[in-house]
């Protein structure tokens, strides 16, 4: 029971998960992976909990990302948990806002399929500025900094240079109102028209929600064997898993 731990090779870690021997010293050097021991001659040696920190992390890349994953390791390997529990929580917060995004988008694309588009009655296949903010119930400054902003994009009258929006600008701003009436930021919204445009319109976006809806999905699992993976990791390193002997079990 006593007995040294096992030795392992770089080569040996590499190998189980498809890396290269250069790959297993980046992670340590980033602080992934705990100082590893060197025999008398220079060289790494590893032992299972190396092996346990590499699959923790690789687990926890699909979920947090590549540099989130970083973050949470390396807190972890010195002690800092506290710190490596804040960079979980911002990326469950984040994917919450995610789905609370997806919400609000399949809302707005609801309500604007249940209203027909409004008549043109500038003359030209469009409305003009002021009937559109009408309709809206918004100022035209209002409609000028969402095009500055890049959410719609109104074409020109040749004559007279009023901006004229045609069919899908209406569409682009009615999209605009809903998100901004649900409290997205300008910011946060222009992903979305970017999406409605790539997809050609509202009906071709529905495999688009679709695919975000699994995205999520897949995301939400990869955070849960992410967590698996780390509180594992956990229960092997040398302090054992926070919480075990801290101010509130005092």
């Amino acid at each position: 029971m006593g007995g040294k731990p096992q030795r392992l090779r770089p080569i040996d870690l590499a190998r189980e998960h498809g890396l290269s021997t250069q790959a297993v010293r980046n992670y340590e050097e980033a602080g992934i992976l705990p100082p590893a021991a060197r025999t008398p001659h220079g060289y790494r040696t590893y032992t299972p909990l190396h092996a346990r920190a590499l699959g923790a992390f690789l687990a926890l890349v699909p979920g947090h990302g590549h540099r989130a994953a970083t973050a949470i390791m390396r807190a972890v390997n010195e002690g800092a948990y506290e710190e490596a529990f804040r960079v979980i929580d911002e990326s469950h917060a984040q994917l919450l806002d995610d789905r609370r995004t997806l919400r609000a988008v399949e809302d707005a694309l609801r309500d604007l399929t249940a209203v027909p588009e409004p008549a043109a009655v500038s003359g030209l296949d469009g409305l003009f500025i002021g009937p559109l903010a009408r309709r809206l119930g918004i100022r035209p400054a209002t409609l000028r900094k969402w095009e500055r902003a890049g959410l719609v994009r109104p074409q020109r009258d040749p004559r007279t240079g009023y901006r004229v929006y045609d069919e899908a600008a209406v569409r682009d701003a009615r999209l605009a109102h809903q998100l901004r009436r649900g409290g997205y930021l300008l910011e946060q919204i222009a992903p979305v028209l970017a999406q409605v445009r790539a997809a050609g319109g509202l009906e071709p976006l529905e495999a688009t929600l679709r695919d975000w809806h699994a995205r999520l999905s897949t995301r939400s699992r990869a955070l849960l064997s992410g967590a698996a993976a780390l509180e594992t990791y956990l229960m092997q390193t040398p302090t054992g898993a926070p919480g075990s002997g801290g101010i509130l079990d005092s």
